[in-house]
């Protein structure tokens, strides 16, 4: 194919991704999340069109700038530095040309200023080294051991069973494995010493011949490369100027080395023609691991076996000397104190140690007396400024990424945050009620043991995964409220995303492949790739604590957490009276039961107003998403359908009217001896019946009142003063990430 329809060809590929950005047609949405993905495929089939993709999306973001079209840069970008990930051979004036626009944008506000620093940094980096990048991440999500870049990744996939029929899940899962069994470690190295010499080297490298070599080459030898190659790049890399000449001069010396002084000058000579069209490099997909929901603490779990695996006999002399207990998943959570034998006094130590002069560090003695002098309770002495689990998923605001994992520093001395966790789940808004309940379950766990903050930097991700309902009911719609409102705030996440349910569906309805090991265009795995390789801008999500009060008052009270819906509906029983007698309802009795309401509204100035009501009511729900746009998620929707009795010549007669008000908490208490059963997360195997009192406010981070410690010289009175007037403790909330964030 000559370059002019090449170009011809891609240009219609980015004008159908525009135009389905723009277009609210159902012609155009069958095919929404398609021309992504099949503009990606071409460049992979043959990458010699890489430099072409980056000249028309480069074009078409400078068009874009003029005409101030803004919604168009971030999912531009964002498949820009896809492509410039696993392109080689694009030239140092494509690179200038993207990093001057990146620039360019940051005046903008967010989130169009943090994702355009984001693909600066990369891009900075690139430019500087050739192949960075493409390494970088092959070695984090394939787990391939460097010591000059030590990061991991891992993508947890959580499914549960109990909502993802099992068809969804085989056919997931055999995808899954049929992609990975192809990306061996020897495969993955090979992959990054071809790319690294092919984006340093360009025309010169022969890069067939180069394949082949590597091919025929030992495990031995093959690791003797790849660690070269990876020296080479990390070492300058992490010169603060980085010559691209002295490392080209590197590279050329590994490459002299691989085939041989006679074949490489060929090469450079310009001796065997170039082949029409160089080998393709895949980027293999990371390494996935596939997990069926069924427990409250599988996440913890997961997450310390990815930090622990079985193999590792101890932790690093940083963990231990940190008392992290719990860590192993074997051992259940050990409370932290021992009884003390020792009296402090100096005469009651055994004879032969001398308390003026201490031993040397390292030596038996000093290993002898801390196992001797116990001192009663053990105390956790945390450096100056660390708060514990506060920062485990950082302060709302830009996630940075160099290459490297999302979240990499260090929170304690001499303890990287060298592993990161993407854990991805499917399914519907009952899933995410889950999810947050783990969540919490985890933040509270750290707070107490923090063993896995100080290494391991999680992240979340949702794909939504509905059961198919022709035609799609009511229900359906309201199952999937948090991922319509994600499709609201991120335009990218809704055409990549979103639309991903029904080709899910598709491909649990295809015949399974008859033992091959091999897929074709993987299209549910590359989106999902895709997705967690670029979403690096959180939204967070406000979760809600509900206090739950039954009838029986001998049963103690409950509590629980919910994420995007608490529904309030009346049982047909009343709670008995003492002295009365359950009355039937007479013809002119109002519907509904009597409510008494009492809450801070939530004004528009922002200012909250103590309100209280009674009333009567059929029906009330609590929301914790906006119905529409994407306005304040930070407060509560409180929706109520209101009695409403009228006077005619008929008689009484009763209507409904639905209000709506936002609060930020709220008690509700039944009036008539109606007893209510509340329904948290939609999910049915969260329902508490016999209810007659319940408190919702947002749930407070587990850690956040621990860390105000008492004065305890202050009176009583004093302490009650101080109490009531500390500030209020920071909300719990937990990030979902998308490509762009909230995007207004």
């Amino acid at each position: 194919m000559e370059s002019s329809d090449v170009e011809l060809d891609l240009q219609r590929s980015v004008q159908a991704v525009l135009r389905e950005l723009r277009a609210q047609t159902p012609a155009l949405q069958s095919h929404q999340g398609m021309w992504r993905w099949s503009l990606h495929k071409k460049v992979e089939r043959d990458p010699g069109k890489s430099p072409a993709l980056v000249r028309i999306l480069l074009r078409e973001l400078e068009k874009a700038e003029r005409e101030d079209t803004r919604h168009v840069f971030i999912p531009l970008l964002h498949t820009l530095m896809y492509v410039l990930t696993k392109a080689t051979g694009i030239t140092e004036e494509l690179y200038r040309r993207t990093y001057a626009f990146c620039m360019r944008l940051l005046t903008l506000p967010a989130p169009y200023c943090a994702v355009a620093l984001d693909c600066a940094i990369r891009l900075k980096t690139e430019m500087a080294v050739p192949g960075t990048l493409y390494q970088r991440l092959v070695i984090a999500e394939q787990n391939l051991r460097s010591e000059l870049y030590p990061y991991q990744e891992r993508v947890l996939l959580f499914v549960d069973p109990e909502l993802v029929s099992p068809s969804v899940c085989s056919a997931l899962l055999l995808e899954i494995e049929a992609a990975q069994t192809q990306h061996t470690p020897e495969a993955c190295m090979r992959h990054v010493v071809s790319h690294a010499l092919q984006a340093a080297l360009g025309g010169a490298c022969q890069a067939e011949v180069l394949q082949r070599k590597l091919q025929a080459s030992p495990r031995r030898a093959l690791e003797r490369y790849f660690l070269a190659v990876v020296t080479a790049v990390e070492q300058m890399a992490s010169e603060p100027s980085a010559s691209r000449e002295r490392h080209l001069e590197r590279l050329e010396e590994i490459y002299c080395t691989l085939l041989g002084p006679t074949v490489a000058a060929r090469g450079r000579c310009g001796g065997d023609p170039l082949p029409p069209r160089p080998p393709s490099i895949p980027l293999p997909s990371p390494h996935i691991t596939f997990h069926l929901w069924t427990d409250e603490e599988q996440l913890w779990k997961e997450l310390v076996l990815f930090l622990h695996p079985p193999n590792q006999l101890r932790l690093s002399a940083h963990l231990e000397a940190l008392d992290l207990q719990g860590l192993l998943p074997q051992q259940e959570l050990a409370r932290v104190s021992v009884l003390s034998t020792d009296s402090g006094i100096e005469r009651d130590l055994p004879s032969g140690v001398d308390v003026d002069e201490p031993p040397s560090p390292g030596s038996p003695d000093t290993e002898r007396r801390g196992l001797q002098r116990k001192g009663g309770v053990k105390k956790r002495v945390w450096p100056p400024g660390i708060l514990m689990p506060a920062h485990w998923d950082e302060p709302p605001g830009l996630h940075r990424r160099t290459g490297r994992p999302s979240g990499d520093g260090e929170l304690l001395p001499r303890v990287s945050r060298l592993h990161t966790a993407r854990v991805l789940v499917l399914g519907d808004d009952r899933m995410l009620g889950r999810l947050a309940q783990a969540y919490r379950s985890l933040r509270r766990r750290e707070s107490q043991t923090f063993c896995l903050t100080p290494r391991l930097s999680l992240q979340l991700y949702y794909i939504p995964v509905l059961t198919p309902e022709k035609p799609a009911s009511r229900r359906h719609l309201e199952l999937g409220e948090l991922a319509a409102f994600l499709g609201r705030a991120d335009p990218w996440y809704e055409s990549t995303i979103n639309t991903l349910c029904p080709a899910i569906q598709k491909l649990a309805e295809m015949p399974p492949a008859l033992h091959t090991s091999q897929t074709v265009d993987p299209f549910i795995l590359d989106v999902i790739t895709y997705y967690v390789r670029m979403a690096t801008q959180p939204i967070y999500f406000q979760i809600y604590t509900v206090k739950i009060f039954f009838s029986d008052r001998n049963e103690d009270s409950v509590e629980d957490i919910f994420l995007t819906e608490l529904k309030v509906q009346f049982q047909d029983s009343r709670l008995p009276k003492d002295g009365f007698s359950p009355r039937r309802r007479g013809p002119a009795e109002a519907p509904g039961a009597e409510l008494s309401l009492c809450y801070r509204k939530t004004l528009l100035s922002h200012r909250t107003q103590e309100v209280t009501v009674s009333l009567r009511t059929t029906g009330l729900v609590l929301k914790a998403l906006p119905a529409r746009d994407t306005e304040d998620h930070m407060c509560l929707n409180v929706h109520v359908t209101e009695v409403v009795k009228s006077s005619n010549l008929a008689g009484k007669s009763f209507s409904t009217v639905t209000n709506t008000f936002r609060t930020a908490d709220i008690r509700i208490q039944s009036q008539d001896q109606r007893l209510l059963t509340l329904l948290l997360d939609k999910d049915h195997r969260r329902t508490f019946r016999d209810v007659v009192r319940f408190e919702v406010a947002p749930c407070p981070e587990p850690c956040s009142r621990a860390q105000k410690p008492k004065a305890l010289w202050l009176s009583s009175d004093q302490q009650k003063e101080m109490e009531r007037t500390k500030a209020k403790p920071r909300p719990l909330l937990m990030p979902i990430n998308t490509f762009s964030g909230i995007v207004q």
